[in-house]
């Protein structure tokens, strides 16, 4: 281990100097600040992003003295391993967090159902769900025995520990949101305990939270919210980048776009720019797809479907395995975008397979277009060619062709100067004519 430099001892001695402060006011009973609320707003599976987006605004809530850190959430799940990590930044959070399962539609869904347990308050809109919370594996697929039995009664005892405050008929619903799938509107999560404030908007959460008590590591805690500002927390330009490429529509574009400039690029080498943009809008894809937790045996399907377009231009199908190409695609990406947590964007799949495929048949018809098109260049560019004789052809003699005097040889008789041949062949540097009509 190297050697702490006198600034890195500086800011430790800091964080010392802070955390001694901290444990100092942990002494008496905490009273949260009434100043301000940090509020975040997340759409989509849940990600390294959530982890990253969370940690960052308790940690800014906790420098900024605020009431609570209010988490708008909207997720259709995400791995266990994602999960575990959120859920321990709630519970060892020195600031209140609140997860509000919004807006009207929102749903809590898998992961996102024990991470609204675990806040200190949870509340839901109207016509907003929680719930199914059984573990799946990659792609939806169903897991083995031996392993799904590990994961639920691992995943029972979790959600039994954290709705244990919350009653036994919080405690029951959840065992069921794992172990059978159970899902519940708002209005049911409130009867069962399982949520504390059902409420239309942000504005509505926060009249009902004044006066609301909750206890944060061991602390109790009163809110104070009839005149609270909030603080909206967005998501960073990368975070925003990131987690907009989970959605399975741009990560199908991005794909299919990254293939395609690949292509290109290997197809007409020396620009770079064509390689540069196809291997980044990959990286993007592969994250979006590792992210959703996607069915990478979609991927091989994809491949094929290329591989079948490039065979289209090189072999005389006319169209054929273009068409195969197409099957492939849209199959595919049916199987890669089959996740447990977000529905198969077909519009999009079938959108971009038919525009793939166009631009494939385009670049058959130029190839055909190449390949009946009389040479300009070279050798063949003369045959076809009219040429005029300047010295009888008996049969050999000379022609004038190009501007250039030949020596011919005609294979069907002879021909008197000023007659005109055609050019049928050539053999070194004489052609091959015979009479022209």
């Amino acid at each position: 281990m190297r050697q702490r430099s006198w600034r890195q001892r500086l800011i430790l001695a800091f964080y010392s100097f802070l955390v001694v402060l901290t444990i100092l006011s942990g002494a008496r009973p905490a009273r949260a600040h009434a100043g301000t609320v940090e509020v975040l707003t997340f759409r989509g599976p849940v990600t390294p992003i959530l982890v990253s987006y969370l940690e960052r605004s308790i940690a800014q809530a906790q420098a900024n003295g605020s009431q609570a850190v209010i988490l708008q959430l909207d997720t259709p799940g995400g791995s266990t391993d994602l999960m575990q990590a959120v859920i321990q930044l709630l519970l060892k959070s020195d600031v209140p967090v609140v997860v509000y399962v919004s807006p009207s539609g929102a749903h809590a869904g898998s992961a996102g159902t024990l991470i609204t347990f675990a806040a200190h308050v949870a509340a839901m809109a109207p016509g907003s769900s929680i719930g199914a919370a059984s573990p799946v594996g990659e792609g939806g697929a169903e897991l083995p025995d031996t392993i799904k039995s590990k994961l639920v009664n691992i995943l029972t005892a979790d959600a039994e520990n954290l709705t244990k405050r919350r009653g036994d008929k919080a405690v029951e619903f959840a065992r069921q949101a794992v172990e059978d799938a159970r899902a519940a509107t708002a209005d049911e999560a409130k009867a069962l305990g399982v949520i504390d404030f059902i409420a239309r908007d942000l504005d509505d959460l926060l009249a009902q939270m004044n006066g609301f008590t909750v206890t944060v590591n061991g602390r109790e805690q009163t809110f104070h919210t009839e005149a609270v500002q909030t603080n909206e927390v967005p998501l960073g330009l990368l975070e925003d980048l990131l987690n907009a490429v989970t959605n399975p529509s741009i990560a199908a574009i991005l794909l299919t776009l990254g293939l395609n400039a690949l292509l290109y690029e290997l197809s007409s080498p020396g620009g770079y720019a064509a390689g540069v943009v196809g291997v980044i809008a990959l990286l993007l894809a592969f994250y979006g797809l590792g992210a959703l937790e996607a069915n990478w045996v979609g991927l091989g399907f994809i491949i094929l479907a290329f591989a079948l377009f490039i065979l289209d231009i090189k072999a005389p199908t006319h169209g054929a395995l273009t068409l195969g190409g197409v099957a492939s695609f849209i199959v595919g990406a049916g199987i890669l975008f089959n996740t447990p947590y977000t529905a198969v964007p077909w519009p999009a799949i079938i959108t971009l397979a038919l525009f793939t495929a166009a631009f494939f048949a385009f670049a058959v018809a130029k190839a055909l277009s190449a390949q009946r098109r009389r040479p300009t260049t070279g050798a063949e560019a003369l045959i076809g060619s009219r040429a005029e004789v300047r010295m009888a052809l008996e049969p050999v003699g000379q022609v004038f062709l190009n501007g250039e005097l030949w020596q011919a040889e005609i294979g069907d008789g002879r021909a008197p100067v000023g007659a005109y041949v055609e050019v049928t062949g050539r053999q070194g540097m004489r052609l091959l004519v015979r009479r022209s009509a």
